[in-house]
């Protein structure tokens, strides 16, 4: 593609922090979607740093602005196992951009974020091969920066084995793999680095022999370039260091701004017109859609032959002619329906009829047993739980079902 038939609408910043990247990145969603409109592109990608935490508020902000938000993370990928824990060989993960291609994507982008944050945390949430083959489908993966395994290979000058792994990726995910290529590796770029410079030139090579397609990305931490300031500060309160401190962790060399399309086509629209091309070309692939204002409850596993709402009916009838009833609480429990409303005084019954079909106009008998379920599991536990207040709390049928 040549360059003069590339627009800014052809590029989309796929490799993005926010401020939900904690103490790393600095830039607010609805300030990011106003720049994207501002700029002429039509998209653009979240990836924090070991989080989904912004999802939502990015994926609302991107719609209202008529933007394209295409849903990923920089997850890290444990040097062994996500379970290994030792300090010599597992305190480094290596970067990885992870993007949901559909809906069975983002489900499998949360539980990898789940299980790195609770299985996997060792200074960093982590996951691996195993993990990343086993919820694959639908992800579609980019390299990652110079701290990914590839890069990280390639700048150790060990091609062999950035080839080994990047073959495997493409074994896992096929076209869903790209290599990634970034911005400020291009000689033209006003904080040039030469070591990226080096690993493009790499990964240009193992493109072609591997048959992987190249996609740029920028690796922005805050919006504007004039923010730069300001991230050195976020870093300092990430590091516990100062601005006077020599020797601190600094990114003061790059910048990491969401750059303008405009710049990215001039210094690559000539050369590698490709590598902007894929960018639009993988937001096309993207197309997350999340249920907004739904009720979002856990199925609560009924025994067979039972809905939610018939196992809550009798839970709570059983547990009314316990309370209201006379009836020992172990036999009350066997009670069906019928048995136990006949137990039940009328005044009790109208009330409780009543609160159950609120519950079920509003489709909260899940709600109600799950909440029974680990109360009282916790109180079996010797667990300490307070009155609680409120119309649910209140209620007869949460009375019914406290044992």
């Amino acid at each position: 593609m040549p360059e003069k038939n590339l627009v800014p609408s052809d590029f989309v910043h796929l490799h993005n922090h926010t401020q939900y990247s904690l103490l790393d990145g600095l830039t607010k969603i609805p300030d990011l979607i106003d720049a994207v409109r501002q700029m002429s592109m039509n998209s653009i990608a979240i990836t924090d740093h070991g989080t989904l935490s912004g999802v939502i508020e990015f994926y609302k902000n991107a719609l209202d602005q008529d933007v394209k938000p295409v849903i990923g993370i920089e997850t890290y990928v444990a040097a062994r196992q996500h379970t290994d824990k030792d300090p010599a060989k597992d305190k480094n993960p290596f970067h990885l951009i992870l993007l949901a291609m559909n809906d069975t994507g983002y489900r499998n982008l949360m539980r990898l974020s789940t299980i790195a944050n609770l299985d996997g945390f060792y200074y960093r949430p982590r996951i691996d091969h195993e993990l990343l083959e086993k919820y694959n489908e639908g992800l579609i993966v980019l390299s990652g920066c110079i701290g990914g395994e590839v890069g990280d290979a390639m700048r150790q000058s060990q091609y062999d084995r950035a080839k080994q792994i990047a073959s495997w990726y493409k074994s896992v995910f096929g076209d869903r793999y790209y290599l990634e290529v970034q911005d400020h590796g291009h000689p033209n770029h006003p904080s040039h680095w030469q070591e990226q410079t080096d690993v493009n030139e790499r990964v240009f090579k193992l493109s072609k022999e591997l048959d992987i397609a190249c996609v740029l990305t920028c690796d922005a931490h805050y919006l504007k370039h004039e923010d730069q300031e300001a991230h050195e500060i976020l870093l300092c309160v990430q590091t516990g260091s100062f601005l006077t401190d020599e020797k601190r962790m600094s990114l003061k060399n790059f910048e990491l701004h969401v750059t303008d399309p405009k710049q990215i086509i001039e210094r690559w629209g000539t050369d590698h017109p490709e590598v902007v091309a894929n960018t639009h070309i993988i937001a096309d692939r993207c197309d997350v859609n999340i249920a907004l204002g739904k009720i979002l409850i856990p199925k609560f596993p009924v025994p067979k032959g039972q809905t939610e709402k018939s196992y809550l009916h009798k839970q709570v009838f059983g547990g009314l002619a316990w309370r209201y009833g006379g009836i020992k609480f172990e036999n009350a429990k066997k009670l069906d329906v019928k048995s136990a409303q006949a137990a039940i005084p009328g005044a009790t019954l109208d009330r409780a009829n009543y609160e159950l079909g609120v519950i079920d106009q509003m489709g909260f008998n899940g709600y109600f047993l799950v909440i029974s379920d680990f109360v009282n599991w916790g109180k079996d536990q010797g667990i300490v739980f307070g009155p609680g207040r409120g119309s649910a709390s209140g209620s007869i049928v949460s009375y019914s079902q406290d044992n």
